[in-house]
């Protein structure tokens, strides 16, 4: 049986010994101090020698309805405060109180999106984007719409169509069940240990402002928090850390600008210094003939002609690798026509380079490569540069 359930029962008990009291009281009452003052009854003349018992029995007959009236508005009004109680009692426990975590939620709100939602200037789908709430960024809300609600969010501030979120405690749901607790390190040499027991082996020690991610599959105490670190659990005293879901916030589109105008920046550095880190080497030259510079110089062209000189180079330089390293054919033509390793030969179109004459970058480049210059580091094999793979960017490739 329920709070509910058990409350209103109690209640209901409580109004029923009440009204019985009510019940017996007003029968015990004696009917001359409770019913109202007999009427006074007029002489008549009559022949009936019965006319004075009529007259008792009317008296009678009226006391008792009098006394019944009373009872009768006692019942009432036990049954009106015994209504009120079990309403009293259903609004009470209907409810349970708000914890503080879901007090926070109530104007906050999140996008359930799969990447990221516009904010617009007003709450209008014509109107300017502002900027942006991604996957997993919080915002607080200024006013609740029908349809459009303002929001502020880091920079932002704007309008996000309804349809596209979650507010207060659905919000505060979305974000446990789709986003990793983070703990923060407060102070230095913090011991992460293998158990949640301070005698338990320690698997490393983390400094102040180290953040790990809380372990969903393990039990925190209110003593140590379950942490992932190296890819296993461990434990962390909880006096010493702080956690928190790991949230976002909104950006503006000029943030968002910047943030990847930034971005390519780096990104450039560092394939200038993966190129500057390799060098040029000089390696010893190899005895070839025309035809093996043309040859080279037309695989170059195929697969780098529209490349930088450098890439040009590097990709000359992997023939000459290849060769060096004893591991694939003993010829230029061998390596470049082994099987399944460069296909512009096998498809034809280093022939047709080599009719129409490869242009000069690149029987520059071959040249080079076959007197020994190396720019890749040693690299046998590149691909494009936005594989990811590691190794010496130049140009759109990389060299591994």
């Amino acid at each position: 049986m329920n709070v509910k359930k058990r409350a209103i029962e109690s209640i209901m008990i409580a109004g029923s010994l009440v009204m019985m009291g009510t019940i017996a009281e007003a029968a015990s009452v004696k009917p001359v101090a409770e019913a109202p003052a007999a009427p006074t009854v007029e002489e008549t003349a009559t022949d009936s020698d019965t006319s004075g018992r009529a007259g008792i029995i009317a008296y009678l007959d009226q006391m008792e309805m009098g006394a019944y009236a009373a009872m009768d508005e006692r019942l009432v009004s036990v049954e009106h405060v015994q209504a009120q109680l079990v309403a009293v009692a259903e609004s009470a426990v209907a409810e349970p109180p708000m914890s503080e975590e879901e007090m926070l939620w109530q104007n906050r709100l999140m996008a359930d999106v799969d990447e990221f939602l516009y904010v617009r200037e007003a709450g209008d789908p014509n109107a300017t984007v502002v900027g942006k709430l991604y996957k997993g960024a919080v915002a607080e809300v200024v006013e609740y719409g029908e349809q459009w609600t303002h929001v502020r969010s880091g920079n932002v501030d704007g309008y996000v169509s309804n349809a596209y979120c979650l507010v207060g405690i659905d919000a505060m749901n979305y974000a446990k069940a789709n986003f990793d607790t983070k703990a923060e390190i407060l102070t230095n040499g913090l011991r992460v240990r293998s158990a949640a027991d301070p005698e338990s082996s320690v698997i490393t020690a983390v400094s102040t402002g180290t953040t790990l991610t809380v372990a969903d599959d393990a039990v925190s105490t209110d003593e140590w928090i379950a942490v992932e670190y190296a890819g296993t659990t461990g434990y962390v005293s909880a006096e010493y850390v702080t956690t928190a879901l790991a949230l976002g916030e909104g950006i503006t589109i000029e943030e968002e600008r910047a943030a990847l105008a930034k971005k390519a920046e780096e990104e450039a550095a560092k394939k200038a210094a993966q190129v500057a880190s390799a060098g040029t080497v000089q390696n010893e030259s190899v005895a070839a003939s025309v035809d093996d510079v043309t040859l080279l110089a037309a695989l170059i062209q195929c697969e780098a002609g529209s490349e930088p000189y450098e890439g040009q180079l590097a990709v000359g330089a992997v023939v000459m690798n290849r060769l060096r390293s004893g591991r694939y054919a003993g010829s230029i033509y061998g390596v470049i026509y082994q099987s399944g390793q460069f296909p512009p030969a096998g498809r034809g179109k280093v022939a047709s380079v080599i009719a129409a004459g490869p242009k000069a970058s690149c029987l520059q480049a071959a040249a080079e490569a076959i007197n020994g210059m190396d720019n890749t580091g040693g690299a046998t094999r590149f691909k494009r540069a936005s594989s990811g793979q590691p190794g010496v960017v130049i140009g759109n490739h990389v060299f591994y």
